[in-house]
């Protein structure tokens, strides 16, 4: 579990194909590397990724189709900065929102401007993750915490402070850039409630028939 507050950035320094996927090696000179052991979770661009060797300065990592599919990584080259934060402890302050790791899709920026001395991000996301995103709701980009400003259909926008476009790879932005969503992790659990009294593909629920008018109240 992650806050989406940036500990440090860090460069893709090596990518090797493995059996059909991915293994990727991460090298930052800011990371307390005496502190990280195998195992480790590390936010990657906002994509969890595990540590399954420790070297003196990054660690790497195995990337699965899965998250391939997902992700920006399916284009990693060596020499990309990444955005990279540490698992949260059970101490720390939530400073940021929940962050899973488990990026859902990508988006691409469509403007950047500036707005005095903040920046002006507009995000299309894909269209199947619109809806789990909310005007002043948070969302995920490359693995940092952010506030939408407004939402036009899959279109969203946001605001960068100076601290967060410096301390981030937002500041290399540019428009068509490719960039890891992450929406919020309790809208898509409402949204598993809501449909838990739903039908399924084997039949229709009775309290369905009576939530669409086919039933009629007993008098």
């Amino acid at each position: 579990m992650f806050t989406g507050i940036i500990e440090a950035l860090g460069s893709i320094a090596a990518t090797e194909m493995r059996g059909g996927d991915m293994r990727l090696r991460i090298s930052s000179a800011s990371l307390p590397m005496a502190e990280v052991k195998l195992g480790d979770s590390f936010a990657t661009n906002g994509v969890c990724l595990t540590v399954v060797a420790v070297l003196s300065d990054g660690f790497w990592a195995d990337v699965s189709n899965e998250t391939l599919s997902l992700s920006t990584f399916a284009n990693a080259k060596p020499g990309q900065v990444v955005n990279l934060e540490r698992a949260m402890l059970a101490s720390s302050r939530l400073d940021g929102h929940i962050v899973s790791g488990h990026v859902d899709g990508v988006g691409r920026v469509l403007s950047y401007t500036n707005d005095a001395r903040s920046i002006r991000v507009g995000i299309e996301a894909p269209a199947n993750l619109a809806r789990y995103i909310a005007t002043k709701g948070s969302i995920c980009v490359d693995g940092v915490s952010l506030t939408v400003n407004r939402i036009d259909g899959s279109v969203f926008e946001l605001n960068v402070v100076p601290h967060t476009a410096a301390e981030t790879i937002i500041q290399q932005y540019r428009v068509g850039t490719q960039i890891n969503l992450e929406v919020d992790v309790v809208a898509r659990y409402l949204e598993r409630l809501l449909q838990a009294d739903k039908p399924t593909e084997s039949g229709i629920s009775m309290a369905t028939l009576a939530d669409n008018g086919f039933l009629r109240a007993r008098k």
